[in-house]
């Protein structure tokens, strides 16, 4: 029954795969303009500074010792030491000639507002496998999207530096065994916790809202 809800939540991943959207496609063909590009680094970033609050609305709430080390491992990677992950996006975001304090000071859009309201409800409140889930929903797609992000900025934006894009090669990498491990995650609880439906709706949430997301820096 997990393969099969795997099989299902993979379909609703890829119909709305990141890497389809308008504004990534640009991104990857080089018609992105720079100045979409900024607005992207300013949006994502609070994205990116609220994403270890959804993993510790997991953790806390989590019984299982075992599922909550896999959670834990995931929050470290985030924000432990000099390079975590936030100081990483902020060496993309100097590269693009934007100031560090703008950036942490920054004013959300509706739709970036929205993305992190909705992960932070669907991290923090109802079960675990479908926090776990929505986690899966976006960690599965990175270490495609941030391949490339990579090509992209190098041959389109002479961006290749590997400070600047340490952060999309971090991704690159740690984002398959987090996917990994939230895969695992998602099949183990959905039955425990009989939570399959629930773990669908989830998905099905977390990549409309990402496209969303997208929409609105892109229409900006």
């Amino acid at each position: 029954m997990s393969k099969h809800l795997m099989e299902r939540i993979d379909e609703i991943i890829e119909i709305k795969s990141l890497l389809k959207h308008p504004f990534y496609q640009a991104w990857t063909m080089g018609t992105l303009p720079l100045s979409s590009l900024e607005r992207y680094a300013e949006q994502y970033f609070h994205f990116e500074a609220a994403y270890p609050t959804f993993l510790s609305g997991l953790h806390h709430r989590c019984a299982d010792p075992s599922i909550r080390q896999m959670i834990l491992d995931n929050l470290w990677d985030e924000e432990h030491g000099d390079e975590n992950h936030i100081e990483l996006w902020l060496r993309f975001c100097d590269r693009l000639g934007l100031d560090r304090s703008s950036m942490l000071n920054g004013k959300m859009v509706a739709a970036t507002a929205n993305l992190i309201n909705s992960y932070r409800d669907m991290t923090s409140s109802g079960s675990i496998a479908s926090g776990a889930a929505a986690l899966y929903a976006f960690e599965s797609q990175v270490p495609a999207v941030a391949k490339e992000k990579i090509d992209g900025l190098g041959r389109f934006y002479g961006i290749e530096d590997e400070r600047s894009v340490s952060f999309f090669r971090v991704h690159q990498i740690l984002d398959e065994a987090h996917s990994s491990t939230e895969r695992e995650m998602v099949g183990s609880l959905a039955k425990k916790e009989d939570a399959y439906e629930e773990v669908v709706e989830t998905v099905d949430r977390a990549v409309t809202i990402l496209w969303e997301f997208l929409d609105g820096v892109y229409q900006a």
